[in-house]
């Protein structure tokens, strides 16, 4: 059974065992809620204590199950003792920054010269190439590590080989059957690679990286030799974990202890970067995957949109305070740029969607949108429409791509298909999202070259939209309580969602519109309790115009809870993602919790 909401979407309670139910909380000594949500999410018996308590000691595997990573750090050991300067080229992304600042962290620990490039996103685009390349090479670098790139950049690395200069690849992009002649590729997606930490960011394989190579100078006494004292590599988890979220990775497995560890490091506010980010932001309370992936992630992001793409990972790595603020204070001012510049896009490709939408994908190309945020509005699309979305900004005669994709449509792998059918000038990603270069004579065969793909896998995926909840509660179970029972599974993200949950029979006893698009309101449950809540960007949908109704009939509302911290108080609050006006769903659940 399901309900159908305001903004049209199936309501789907999931199911859970209740013979697990009662063996989690029996031998677990855990409360009902937790034990449900466990069960929902299909956590083995035997693997409970893990989920909850992740540590980098239980989920760290040895290093060198990567392809080429002892052929890496046998080539880095020697970079080190003849004191080579050393490239590293990374992508403008948040991940793509976090993994270059690893690696120039650790490089400056050992006092190891080296040197920085990301390019611009507008003038050279994603990837390496050979004018970056040379550069580099000419600054004297004698070894260039390329981070969340380089594993289809076949030219750059040819170039780079003919003037006598070896790549290491760390990446995690889909690849080819064919790879580029680097000295190494440490990439857990190629095709070759049987790690099966194929879940991993940039970050997250540069980290396993520097595992292996701080291990190698131990054992062979280097820290002891030189004077240098070993770095402890735990510290650099908060940066791991910022690629990790920001790069929206499964928070499974080796991630999930990562994050988990991570957000300790990042409380700690060793980072110069990210602590001053994070004053400039107001943030001084308790921090979690949410501040990662909506408030740092943004910022440190918006430097390779609209701004300069280097300020991302100079952030990360300056020791200088008065640098530092600057940086910070930039990207922060490129996120506010980047929000006007998202909704005017925004606006105009709605309206052009709009006039066709019968497609199952939707494919749109149009003239200067800035290239910098159209991949945030293809998300945004994508979400209102649940259906693929590719968007092409054209400007003399070449179009940039952005596309995000829904579960079941690989999209990576599908751009690196059309790329083989010389219908691109390059392209490559994930499953989920992918970006492109191509020709605009070739913009007509791409869009039918993607269809077809699509409609060989003979299923209509963008067919429902569907909210899954995990339980029903009662309005008194928002509380502090309750929400740290609900935190036990923390950290959540992709692969581990925040769960979500059903208050009924609620009305609206006030309601105010909050920077000109949220919905900040107090309602009232059937037995005189309150509920505090937010329905963030609400204002001009359906569950806007809902809230803000007067003298309407009980309704029931969907969403997660929120701890809200400020001046020495907490209080929880109710994040409301979707409304309904059916009466009940008591005909689904065994009871309600609260």
């Amino acid at each position: 059974m399901s309900v159908i909401s305001v903004s049209r979407k199936n309501w789907i309670l999931k199911k859970y065992d209740n013979q697990e139910v009662s063996f989690y909380k029996d031998n677990f000594f855990l409360d009902d809620i937790t034990s449900k949500l466990l069960s929902i999410r299909k956590i083995k018996k035997d693997e409970v204590e893990r989920f909850l308590n992740p540590s980098i000691k239980n989920f760290l595997p040895n290093p060198n199950i990567l392809n080429d990573m002892n052929k890496s750090v046998k080539r880095i050991s020697e970079a080190i003792d003849k004191q080579e300067k050393i490239g590293i080229f990374g992508d403008y992304d948040v991940d793509g920054a976090s993994a270059a600042a690893l690696l120039g962290n650790f490089f400056a620990h050992l006092k190891i010269p080296y040197e920085i490039y990301i390019p611009d996103r507008k003038k050279e685009g994603f990837g390496p190439s050979i004018n970056a390349f040379e550069k580099l090479i000419n600054n004297g670098v004698k070894l260039i590590f390329t981070v969340d790139c380089g594993t289809l950049s076949f030219e750059a690395i040819d170039f780079a080989n003919q003037n006598k200069t070896d790549v290491i690849v760390l990446d995690h992009h889909q690849s080819e059957v064919n790879l580029p002649k680097a000295y190494s590729i440490i990439n857990p997606n190629r095709l070759d690679d049987n790690s099966k930490l194929n879940y991993l960011c940039a970050a997250g394989v540069t980290f396993m990286f520097l595992v292996a190579i701080n291990k190698y100078l131990r054992e062979n006494k280097w820290f002891s030799n030189v004077g240098i004292e070993e770095p402890n590599l735990i510290n650099y988890l908060d940066l791991v974990s910022l690629g990790t979220v920001c790069d929206v990775v499964p928070l499974t497995g080796l991630n999930r202890a990562i994050v988990k560890q991570g957000l300790k490091i990042l409380k700690s506010r060793k980072n110069l970067g990210l602590k001053t980010l994070l004053d400039i932001c107001g943030i001084q309370n308790s921090l979690e995957v949410y501040h990662i992936g909506y408030i740092l992630g943004p910022r440190i992001n918006a430097g390779g949109r609209v701004g300069k793409s280097s300020h991302g990972a100079n952030l990360l790595l300056n020791k200088d305070p008065k640098d530092v603020f600057k940086i910070a204070s930039d990207l922060d001012q490129f996120n506010k740029e980047r929000q006007l510049l998202e909704k005017n896009v925004f606006n105009q490709i709605l309206k052009e969607i709009e006039k066709n939408i019968s497609e199952p994908i939707i494919i749109i190309s149009g003239y200067n949108w800035h290239e910098g945020v159209i991949g945030i509005v293809a998300a945004r699309i994508k979400e209102k429409f649940n259906k693929p979305v590719i968007i092409i900004s054209i400007e003399k005669n070449i179009g940039k791509g952005s596309a995000r994709s829904i579960v079941g449509f690989d999209i990576g792998s599908t751009i690196i298909s059309a790329s083989q059918q010389k219908l691109l000038i390059k392209g490559g990603g994930h499953k989920m999202a992918a970006g492109f270069s191509i020709e605009v004579q070739n913009i007509v065969k791409f869009k039918e070259f993607i269809l077809k793909k699509f409609r060989h896998l003979n299923k209509n995926l963008s067919e429902k939209k569907i909210l899954y909840l995990d339980s029903v509660i009662a309005p008194t179970a928002i509380n502090i309580d309750f929400y740290k029972k609900i935190n036990l599974l923390a950290p959540f993200g992709s692969g581990n969602p925040e769960p979500k949950f059903v208050i009924e029979n609620v009305k609206p006893l006030n309601a105010k519109i909050l920077k000109e698009k949220h919905i900040k309101s107090v309602l009232i449950g059937k037995e005189g309790s309150t509920i505090k809540t937010i329905a963030f960007n609400s204002v001009e949908s359906e569950i806007g115009a809902y809230l803000l109704k007067k003298d309407i009939k009980p309704f029931n509302i969907a969403g997660k809870l929120s701890l809200n911290q400020w001046n020495g108080e907490s209080n929880v609050e109710f994040i409301i993602d979707d409304i309904s006006v059916n009466k009940t769903f008591k005909n689904m659940v065994p009871s309600s919790i609260g």
